[in-house]
């Protein structure tokens, strides 16, 4: 079966299926933005500014001309999974839509909320480790098996395949930066450790699909895939070292300020 062929397996049903959540994550925030800002102060609006480019960015990658390029070409793919698990997640989270939910829910519905974060599942799932396996190893089944092949050929495993890197990719970033509410939060250095693992493991995928296509890609592709996700992860988890870097000086600073006083 050609990569061509199976294109029109996964067509415009499931491109409008992935999409879907997105608009109604959109359409949910800036509800939320209009009914907190009737009771409170002002929802800063560059959150809201980056929810939205998250969700354009998010959209980009699952609908349209990237998605339908994404079928036949590993690099086009390469850009979408970079966008959707990396770019768009950041952006998301910095838009910190659970301190939104908080803001605007009545306090019953709050207190449920937060009682949900504390859960054992949300606990483990959005723990570093398991946040980092589940996001690094998902990429690493993806293109090391016969996963990439069969995701063209079947819709359902396409639309579970990228809701996973999207979801993966929100988890991860939460479990390194702390811009929402984190009931149970981790140390900076535990946090940077896996951190750098977690590169680590793009990094070294990366140059693996370089040497190694995954079936269905030609050598050609799967350099210009892997050169792409290289330097593209690299340039958007600077961000993410920069943000992490940032709230460790700001945590640390009132106890540099007691040294220097002593």
């Amino acid at each position: 079966m050609s990569m061509h062929h199976s294109h029109h397996a996964i067509g415009i049903g499931s491109q409008l299926l992935l999409a879907l959540p997105f608009v109604i994550a959109l359409i949910l925030y800036c509800l939320a933005v209009f009914l907190s800002n009737r009771s409170r102060k002002q929802w800063p609006f560059y959150r809201t500014v980056f929810w939205i480019i998250g969700i354009l960015v998010s959209l980009l990658s699952v609908i349209g001309p990237l998605a339908n390029r994404a079928h036949m070409d590993f690099t086009a793919h390469m850009l979408g999974h970079l966008l959707l698990g990396m770019l768009a997640p950041m952006l998301m989270v910095l838009a910190a839509p659970m301190t939104l939910a908080l803001r605007t829910l009545k306090v019953k519905q709050a207190r449920w909320l937060i009682r949900v974060l504390k859960t054992l599942p949300v606990r483990v799932l959005s723990g570093p480790i398991v946040a980092a396996l589940l996001n690094v190893g998902g990429l690493w089944l993806l293109y090391t098996t016969d996963l990439y092949a069969s995701m063209h050929q079947n819709a359902l495993l396409h639309i579970v395949i990228h809701f996973h890197v999207f979801i993966a990719g929100y988890l991860f970033t939460v479990s390194m930066i702390y811009i929402d509410p984190a009931p149970h939060r981790t140390s900076f250095v535990y946090r940077s450790i896996v951190l750098v693992l977690a590169l680590g493991g793009h990094g070294i995928l990366s140059k693996y699909i370089y040497a190694h296509p995954p079936s269905g890609v030609s050598a050609e592709q799967a350099e210009a895939g892997g050169m792409l996700m290289y330097y593209g992860g690299d340039a958007i988890d600077i961000m993410i070292i920069y943000i992490l870097c940032l709230q460790w000086y700001r945590a640390a600073r009132p106890r540099i300020r007691e040294l220097s006083l002593t």
